[in-house]
């Protein structure tokens, strides 16, 4: 891989590493294998666990090839997990009942080109076959102008997106409940948990459970309490959002938690303003002290996800017990 800078392909080496050396430990495998200028690469799955019927909890990364921190916080995660492995016997016992996946680079060209979009120049997260209703933000919410322009939607299905909804779905067959965490950088002040739908104004109907996470979490961890959750929509609407179109075709058999964690790297842009001459500054932390905050600060949610898991917290939520979260959540979410 010396043909590329070290930086674009750090997490992609990274990655092979861990597969490498700790490969005993979880099962993996490639959802799609991909080339870029005749140098192989792919979708990785890493799972953890149990095989079987149980909760899961999938840890997404690198959905868009420029924002790096997001797959090396994924990374972090699953390093921690198996450094603790040997000697951490509840994190043995958890394992026993839940199931932790990765899926640290989904858009390995993209990190190798050093781009938002795929080797195509489309953007996965507005690649969906689903369209937002009364249309989408200008430009943001997906365009298909011109692949020469950010934010471009292609005109088919790419691999990247259908290895990515193939494996969510898979999972949803597998799990007694589902919840995803999908890390992004890019926008605001602050850190956001967003939630379905970036394509509709209308209520996501697992907002009673996310309304529950949030409790459980806001107690368990007040002192961590930044981040701001909230349907993407109150922020701008998209079309092709992979997570509407997965909320929208889940069939419903179990609950389905997809979050998107969206690091507030204009934080990291105004602490450090030399970071806007360089176009990875937009989404990626430069100091090193830095850096290593982000890579710890969000262990504790990720944490957080796994042990609701397995206490399952979703699967314990009775039916009229989740009338009454819907309704708290729709008060709070849909004013």
């Amino acid at each position: 891989m010396s043909k590329f800078s070290f930086e674009h392909a750090f997490e992609i080496d990274t990655l092979k590493r861990l597969i490498a050396k700790h490969q005993n430990h979880f099962h993996h495998h490639s959802l799609l294998d991909l080339h870029y200028r005749g140098t192989p690469v792919s979708l990785t799955a890493i799972e953890l666990g149990k095989q079987h019927k149980c909760p899961t909890v999938l840890f997404v990364g690198g959905v868009h090839g420029v924002e790096r921190i997001g797959a090396q916080v994924v990374l972090a995660c699953l390093n921690n997990l198996i450094n603790r492995l040997p000697w951490d016997t509840h994190l043995q016992q958890l394992l026993r009942h839940v199931r932790v996946a990765f899926l640290p680079i989904v858009n390995p060209v993209g990190f190798l080109k050093g781009t938002r979009g795929n080797g195509n120049n489309v953007d996965l997260m507005r690649n969906a076959p689903i369209e937002a209703d009364n249309g989408a933000t200008f430009m943001v919410g997906g365009q298909r102008v011109s692949a020469k322009l950010p934010w471009y939607r292609g005109t088919q299905l790419e691999a990247e997106t259908r290895a990515l909804i193939d494996y969510v779905q898979a999972q949803q067959q597998r799990s007694s409940s589902l919840v995803c965490l999908d890390v992004h950088s890019g926008f605001g002040m602050e850190d956001h948990i967003w939630f379905p739908y970036a394509y509709s104004k209308k209520p996501f109907e697992g907002m009673g459970y996310i309304y529950h996470l949030k409790q459980l979490f806001d107690k368990g961890y007040p002192h961590h309490g930044y981040y701001r959750f909230a349907p993407q929509n109150h922020y701008y609407q998209t079309h092709g959002d992979i997570w509407d179109y997965l909320s929208v075709n889940d069939g419903k058999q179990a609950p389905f938690i997809p979050l998107t964690l969206e690091m507030g790297s204009w934080a990291w842009v105004r602490k450090n303003p030399r970071q806007m001459f360089n176009f990875p500054g937009y989404f990626n932390p430069q100091k090193p002290h830095r850096h290593d905050r982000i890579l710890r600060r969000h262990l504790i949610l990720m944490q957080f996800l796994m042990e609701s898991a397995y206490a399952n917290v979703l699967e314990k939520i009775s039916a009229p017990v989740l009338t009454g979260l819907n309704k708290d959540a729709r008060r709070i979410w849909c004013k």
